[in-house]
């Protein structure tokens, strides 16, 4: 390993030079100018970053233990529709942007009621962090896991007020799996709630049954 290989850089290592947010809108864009010390020793040229700045959003894949079953949710995206995605009405998990001062847990028990109808009162169990694009965006994403009665499950949800139309089903693990490895799935929650579960599914069954 040489030297390069050792060097941890952080944002002590970073020197914004501007930051001005030419697009404000529901969301807001950013343009950074900055420079920043290299692995290898000095520094880079001044250069410039575009960022799509968004609040933390909340994923909540919601499980039943007893009827080895999860809830999905199935609605209109405009990200696939804007790509050209032959179906932009996706399978996703709950999900949603905090509210100012919401905690993780908060919200992911706000998102659940306004999207699913399920009032959250069983164990819930964390399982990742992560920016959904760390290269153009400021959007972190608070993935759990909420134990859930099923049978309570379904319908048509969703606030009129941001135009949400949800249909909510009730989806066997085993179905859940198959449609995930069967691609028709565009959302990468869904993707990460069940490859997680698929280590954790046993446990689960065990503990919050």
């Amino acid at each position: 390993m040489n030297d390069a290989d050792r060097k941890t850089l952080d944002d002590k290592d970073i020197e914004l030079i501007e930051r001005t947010s030419p697009f404000r809108g529901f969301f807001r864009l950013d343009k950074l100018r900055l420079r920043h010390a290299r692995y290898g020793g000095g520094k880079t040229e001044p250069f410039e970053r575009e960022v799509f700045v968004r609040p933390d959003a909340v994923c909540v894949l919601l499980y039943d233990p007893c009827a080895d079953a999860v809830v999905l949710l199935e609605q209109f995206r405009v990200g696939p529709l804007a790509h050209g995605h032959d179906n932009p009405f996706i399978a996703s998990l709950v999900a949603g942007m905090f509210e100012p001062g919401e905690d993780p847990i908060e919200a992911a028990k706000r998102e659940t009621l306004e999207e699913a109808g399920i009032v959250l009162e069983g164990p819930i169990e964390k399982i990742i962090e992560y920016y959904t694009s760390p290269g153009g965006c400021t959007e972190r994403i608070h993935v759990y896991c909420a134990s859930v009665d099923s049978s309570k499950a379904g319908g048509i949800h969703g606030l009129d007020s941001e135009h949400e139309d949800i249909r909510v089903a009730v989806v066997p693990y085993d179905e859940a799996t198959t449609f995930m490895n069967a691609g028709r799935t565009a959302a990468s929650d869904v993707a990460i709630g069940l490859l997680w579960l698929a280590n954790h599914r046993e446990r689960l069954r065990r503990e919050w049954r």
